[in-house]
């Protein structure tokens, strides 16, 4: 009987610490990364967005465009603001975002970054970390698509990334590219401004021009969702049909998913972006209110390729996927 009482207890505990609006006194700084509608920024916006419903956190919403110097400013004054906590983009690299971590900590404002790792900083100044492992990530696409395609010794390749950035930039990109020349092939890699993230038809020219000079081309490696989404365009300025030179990527959207269907793209690498949204700020109320640690979560989920691209298509179209 004593048993019984006390699993009654413990089971009336439990209802009781159930609630609603658990976290609506704490107030969140989100990185969402990208510009307002942005194809996978508005993915990340919209699992913030969902997780702020649930949780009743009170969130500020923060776009970059990508740039890694107006994050870096933008933390600053998201630091100087002392809210609960900051969920930030790690774009700008361990070095810059190192001593706003010192800052943050210091001032006792809980810590997550998302979508690129801060290794050094989490381990000097704790948080958790939310998205894709970039390296590993970019070997499996990379060497997906040398099995996927039966591309071989000699074959080339355009790799497009932000080569001309910081180095943590371009992790994935850089293990991607490294994977196919493990393979043998010929690699050119090609930078990526971030400009284009905003506006991918500004890839047009060059593009076009690489394929060119470049006419023995066998595949393409995009940096994300936005020139992905945006393969059909390029290939039909340079004069393509779907499928004769490979496109391959990072990232869902609707457009990805629309240009699978039609042929035009036939790789891509998923990391989730609603979970970068989600989770952060789940795990930033859960240290606020409960003391939790902080989670850790890596959201790679493989590959969507044109034989499963459905099983995403409806969520991806919702701007979920």
């Amino acid at each position: 009987m004593a048993s019984v009482a006390l699993a009654s207890m413990a089971t009336a505990a439990g209802a009781e610490a159930l609630r609603d609006k658990w976290c609506s006194d704490v107030t969140i700084r989100f990185f969402a990364g990208g510009a307002e509608g942005d194809a996978f920024a508005s993915i990340v916006y919209n699992g913030a967005v969902q997780a702020a419903h649930d949780t009743g956190a009170k969130v500020d919403y923060v776009f970059s465009g990508w740039k890694a110097e107006t994050m870096v400013q933008q933390l600053r004054e998201a630091v100087a603001a002392k809210p609960d906590g900051i969920a930030m983009m790690g774009h700008a690299g361990e070095a810059a975002i190192m001593p706003l971590a010192e800052e943050a900590s210091s001032a006792g404002i809980k810590m997550m970054y998302q979508n690129v790792p801060l290794p050094a900083v989490v381990a000097k100044f704790g948080g958790g970390y939310v998205g894709a492992q970039q390296g590993p990530q970019g070997t499996a696409l990379g060497e997906e698509s040398v099995r996927r395609f039966g591309l071989k010794a000699g074959d080339e390749v355009l790799v497009f990334g932000p080569f001309d950035q910081q180095p943590e930039r371009y992790v994935r990109e850089g293990a991607a590219a490294d994977a196919l020349e493990a393979a043998g092939l010929t690699v050119t890699r090609m930078p990526s401004p971030t400009e284009w993230a905003a506006d991918p038809n500004l890839a047009i020219p060059v593009i076009t021009a690489a394929l060119t000079s470049k006419p023995n081309i066998k595949a393409i490696v995009y940096p994300g969702g936005q020139l992905l989404g945006n393969a059909p365009a390029y290939m039909k300025a340079a004069g393509k049909k779907p499928g004769e030179v490979v496109q391959i990527g990072f990232d869902t959207s609707p457009q990805i998913v629309e240009a699978f269907k039609e042929g035009w793209v036939q790789l891509t690498a998923d990391q989730q972006p609603f979970l970068q949204g989600y989770l952060p700020i789940l795990s930033l109320c859960q240290q606020a209110v409960y003391g939790l640690a902080a989670i850790n979560v890596d959201t790679g989920a493989g590959f969507v390729t044109p034989d499963n691209y459905e099983t995403v298509a409806d969520l991806a179209t919702q701007g979920l996927r």
